[in-house]
């Protein structure tokens, strides 16, 4: 079910899947909404409830100051508070949803009982983001029609956004997100994540494409290597996994949550 909370005058949009289970926060990747984990909630069944709030400038939440990580952190904080979720939960992020995640425990550790890594590095290089993400400058954020929208989009839009537009109030359709958004939030994400990673000790879980544009195969094996707890499982896919190997994904969730 969806709901919405109210920080510092923002709108947060959140979906809460229910359930009797344990709480898993799910995090999305950039781009995406919180609507991208109902099939994980599905696959997870009474087990675990699924809460995946759609990020600051995502889906149904309003667009915020600025998208570095405190900003997130703090986002996600406030959710847990509104929930009245003090015990600690399981958290999960997927991307930029990782990145998030992995600070999230690091910076607040007694409310953090587990993390799952999915595909999010630990080493942004400068230009990567941009080389990355650079067709967000050709998007438009409204469109008069569908159509305009998504073929402004090109194939992120086919791909990714097409069942995600907005229509507007007055006529007309706008995306899931600002593309100006998206590249602030890439840009926050590049340096050196290495102390953060290392920073929480929970137990935790690296989902990894092997075939990943953004976390080098090198990269994923000195994660699990060098922190304490950590468990691996590799996909053979791409960075995008959760949307093009679903049910891997979705198991290897499932039997780390299991475990704990």
């Amino acid at each position: 079910m969806r709901h919405t909370m109210t920080i510092d005058g923002r709108a947060l949009s959140y979906l809460d899947f229910g359930g009797p289970g344990r709480p898993l926060l799910a995090l999305h990747g950039g781009m995406s909404e919180g609507l991208a984990f109902a099939g994980l909630a599905d696959a997870l069944g009474d087990a675990w409830r699924v809460i995946a709030p759609d990020q600051r400038g995502h889906g149904d939440s309003d667009r915020a100051p600025d998208y570095h990580r405190a900003g997130y952190l703090s986002d996600a904080v406030a959710l847990l508070d509104h929930l009245g979720l003090d015990a600690p939960v399981a958290l999960l992020g997927y991307s930029l949803g990782g990145f998030n995640a992995y600070h999230l425990a690091a910076a607040h550790p007694g409310r953090i009982a587990a993390l799952v890594n999915v595909d999010a590095t630990v080493t942004i290089e400068p230009d990567t983001a941009g080389a990355l993400f650079g067709f967000l400058h050709d998007m438009r954020y409204t469109a008069p029609t569908r159509e305009e929208l998504l073929a402004a989009a090109g194939p992120v839009g086919s791909q990714f956004v097409a069942q995600a537009l907005r229509p507007l109030p007055d006529g007309g359709w706008r995306l899931p997100f600002h593309p100006q958004d998206m590249i602030d939030s890439a840009e926050a994400c590049r340096g050196d994540h290495w102390d953060t990673w290392l920073g929480s000790h929970c137990p935790a879980l690296l989902v990894h494409g092997t075939r990943s544009q953004t976390l080098r195969q090198e990269t994923a094996d000195a994660m699990v290597s060098r922190r304490p707890g950590t468990s691996y499982t590799p996909v053979d896919g791409d960075h995008f996994l959760p949307f093009t190997h679903p049910e891997e994904f979705h198991e290897a969730v499932r039997k780390f949550l299991a475990d704990l």
